[in-house]
């Protein structure tokens, strides 16, 4: 098992204990909006880009659901099968999951027929995160391979405040994110 398997086996774990070490009432109230300069980075009509986030992630509703009730459009990933580019697609309803099917890797994901767009700003997932913005993802590179042909998307990530790392190992081939948003305080550059 090489170092990095070893590591993202390691930080599931503790993100998993961390999520059911909180309240139920906490984890429905962080992530309900965008903070302010945040919100300020995608204009009005502009795409964001979020993820479909698995019960342990840093929850993406919230934020889809305020974009789209403020006049920005929501894509979620899509792959049109496995080892396929990632791309964007728009969620025509950000309140359900009416017209979601599960992708090829297990994610829910818009239609077929949801039109492809390039969100302006993208929302990354994460296991790990340092204060610097580096990202340690699922290992697949999918979000890595986007933003490096996607170098005008403005990346950022969610986290729960444990996924906080002194250091990760990094690729030549691991894009930065902009800044990254626990719940308790902003790591990186909002400005």
């Amino acid at each position: 098992m090489d170092e990095k398997h070893k590591l993202r086996a390691h930080i599931r774990q503790a993100r998993r204990d961390h999520v059911a070490g909180l309240a139920k009432t906490t984890r429905a109230l962080v992530f309900m909006r965008p903070p302010g300069m945040v919100a300020q980075l995608a204009l009005p009509g502009s795409a964001v880009g979020l993820y479909h986030a698995t019960p342990d992630e840093a929850p993406t509703r919230g934020y889809a659901k305020w974009f789209f009730d403020n006049g920005r459009q929501i894509a979620l990933p899509w792959f049109a099968q496995k080892g396929a580019a990632m791309q964007f697609r728009l969620w025509q309803d950000p309140y359900a999951d009416k017209g979601l099917v599960p992708g090829p890797y297990g994610a829910l994901q818009p239609s077929d027929d949801s039109p492809e767009v390039s969100p302006a700003l993208a929302f990354v997932p994460l296991l790990a995160f340092t204060a610097d913005g580096a990202r340690l993802g699922q290992g697949g590179g999918h979000y890595d391979r986007w933003l490096a042909a996607n170098r005008g998307t403005i990346a950022l990530g969610l986290a729960w405040d444990a996924q906080l790392a002194e250091n990760l190992p990094v690729e030549s081939h691991d894009m930065p994110l902009k800044a990254i948003i626990p719940p308790t305080r902003a790591y990186g550059d909002l400005d």
